[in-house]
């Protein structure tokens, strides 16, 4: 009886130059990291909002409604997710900026934070709650339309606070951005928040709770985040 009869692994792997250990390793494959499986799931979870929303939903809404479900995830990442996987969402025109510049509001004191050293736009950050911006969108749903406002980590990418409201009074911003506070996503020795010259952001309630929660207001020109 020939060797490789008797000894067909020893055989195979002398042939293919391969060690028996490394044989052993293909031929039982490695379980997956706890990153595979984190990014697995939240592969899986992404998808389903994206088909359960036909598909209207771009990374943002994703990343909101996926947080209200109790899953943490960066728009950044729902963004590589949905290029992975060749998805882009239906861009509808009932999704778009709805504020006003208010004439008579007071905001020669507020400057605009987002620039770097040569005076370029600089929406970056290294540390989380520190730099942060928001804005107001509208949709349309069964019910009518619904008033969104988010509030962006410039450090993580994430969305850290939203509301949502039938109208789109200071109320609806205030509430966003305490909800970053309450979950602690407010750097406690004070953080920027930049927004556009919208009536909401340039009101007296909203300057005031700013104030009152060390948070320091950043506006660019009219029309612009920065």
């Amino acid at each position: 009886m020939s060797p490789e009869a008797i000894f067909p692994i020893d055989w195979m792997c002398h042939k293919l130059k391969v060690s028996r250990a490394s044989f052993y390793r293909w031929l039982r494959p490695a379980e997956p990291t706890k990153t595979q499986v984190r990014h697995d799931e939240l592969d899986a979870h992404v998808v389903r909002v994206y088909k359960r929303e036909k598909g209207k939903a771009g990374r943002d809404q994703i990343a909101i409604l996926l947080a209200q479900e109790g899953v943490s995830i960066a728009t950044g990442t729902v963004g590589s997710i949905l290029r992975g996987r060749g998805l882009r969402a239906i861009r509808m025109r009932s999704w778009k900026k709805t504020t006003t510049v208010d004439p008579d509001a007071r905001t020669e004191h507020i400057q605009n934070h987002m620039l770097d050293n040569e005076g370029k736009r600089d929406f970056t950050s290294e540390v989380p709650g520190t730099r942060l911006c928001g804005d107001i969108t509208y949709l349309r749903t069964g019910s009518g339309w619904l008033y969104l406002a988010t509030v962006i980590d410039l450090s993580t990418r994430m969305v850290v606070g939203w509301s949502m409201a039938a109208h789109m009074r200071t109320s609806l911003i205030i509430d966003a951005l305490a909800m970053a506070r309450d979950h602690g996503h407010l750097d406690v020795n004070g953080a920027i928040f930049n927004s556009d010259r919208g009536s909401q952001y340039t009101s007296g309630d909203f300057q005031k709770w700013c104030f009152a929660n060390g948070v320091t207001q950043s506006m660019g020109a009219v029309g612009v985040l920065g």
